[in-house]
């Protein structure tokens, strides 16, 4: 896939002002989010789920560089840099469901 075919970082946008973005992404087990860039620092909560796999592109230019699978941390918020391009993809056997927080310049 060229690089230039992004979607939108989650499922959809739940609020949106000047200094923030907050997104929810909701993936069935099995399902695949739109590949996308990430242009902004972020944060994610989880909500639900129990495995989450990240397929980090290879013209990514974001704090990780490998693609990754790992247990759900529920309740936990963690922050990321920018630049990252990726696809999240439910690799395990519950709904998975986050709250992505877009911090706005």
């Amino acid at each position: 896939m060229a690089t230039d075919e992004l979607g939108d970082v989650a499922t959809r946008v739940l609020f949106d002002n000047d200094r923030v973005r907050v997104w929810e992404l909701a993936l069935a087990p099995g399902e695949r989010s739109a590949r996308h860039r990430h242009e902004l620092d972020y944060l994610i909560v989880f909500v639900a789920g129990d495995r989450i796999g990240v397929e980090v592109d290879a013209s990514s230019a974001g704090p990780y560089a490998d693609s990754m699978e790992f247990d759900v941390p529920l309740g936990r918020c963690v922050f990321v840099e920018r630049g990252g391009v990726e696809t999240a993809v439910n690799v395990g056997n519950e709904p998975y469901r986050e709250i992505l927080i877009e911090l706005k310049d």
